[in-house]
């Protein structure tokens, strides 16, 4: 099977902007045969912990009904990064889209401390079945947290998936971490981030795929959109770049 993470430039709190960008990569993903594609960290509204609260929505949000459209039609699943409603606050939520199936929502378990002011932490961990894949997803700083990483491995996760929102500082620091993780469960591991102005850093890309000996078998440019698609029967990794 196929699965992918893009690397997108969001357009700060433009939702329909950036949907419109996510279906652009995901109709040339799909042109490629993968059958499983990672957002980033909030890649629908921007990372903008200021304006989460105002841009926050729920999970069955009409807006988002084209995502579950392009699932049905073509059987693939889509991850995409969004603030989302709560009783007591906002997370930071992945939405995932699966063919004729309910939405099915990962909010972000361990939060940075420069993260809660503005959102609250989730609980539970999702996994996603799709093929004979079982993945888990994490979202940015939990991939730092060595508890996130064993919980999920002692239930089973093959593929390990972090949607996030990095600085080239924090990309030094992720590269450093995943093939870790990869190695010690023997499991290939995908990140997924974005580029362009978040909040108020520069993003530093280099989305990147280890295989299950934790090695580095992918990455993308520290400045350029694109896809990295995983090819989990035979380990092999190509690129697809904007322009």
């Amino acid at each position: 099977m196929k699965i992918c993470v893009a690397q997108t430039n969001p357009v700060k709190a433009d939702i329909r902007q950036n949907i419109n960008n996510h279906l652009a990569w995901t109709e040339r993903a799909l042109e490629h045969g993968t059958g499983m594609i990672l957002f980033p960290e909030l890649s629908l509204t921007g990372y903008e912990p200021g304006l989460a609260q105002d841009l926050a929505m729920d999970p069955d949000d009409p807006c988002l009904d084209v995502f579950q459209q392009v699932s049905d039609l073509h059987q693939v699943t889509l991850g995409l990064g969004m603030p989302l409603k709560g009783t007591h606050g906002t997370y930071i939520s992945q939405i995932f889209f699966q063919a004729h199936s309910p939405r099915q929502v990962y909010r972000k378990q361990y939060l940075h401390q420069d993260e809660e002011p503005y959102f609250i932490p989730g609980k539970g961990q999702l996994f996603l079945s799709t093929g004979n894949l079982r993945i888990a997803p994490a979202i940015c700083y939990e991939i730092s947290i060595p508890e996130h990483a064993a919980r999920v491995m002692q239930n089973g996760a093959s593929v390990y998936m972090a949607s996030v929102a990095k600085t080239r500082q924090g990309v030094d620091h992720a590269v450093k971490r995943l093939p870790e993780i990869a190695l010690q469960y023997s499991i290939p591991v995908m990140m997924s981030n974005c580029i362009g102005i978040c909040d108020q850093f520069l993003a530093g890309g280099r989305s990147s795929v280890w295989n299950k000996e934790g090695l580095m078998v992918g990455q993308l440019p520290e400045a350029r959109e694109g896809l990295l698609i995983y090819d989990t029967a035979t380990g092999e990794v190509s690129e697809r770049l904007a322009g």
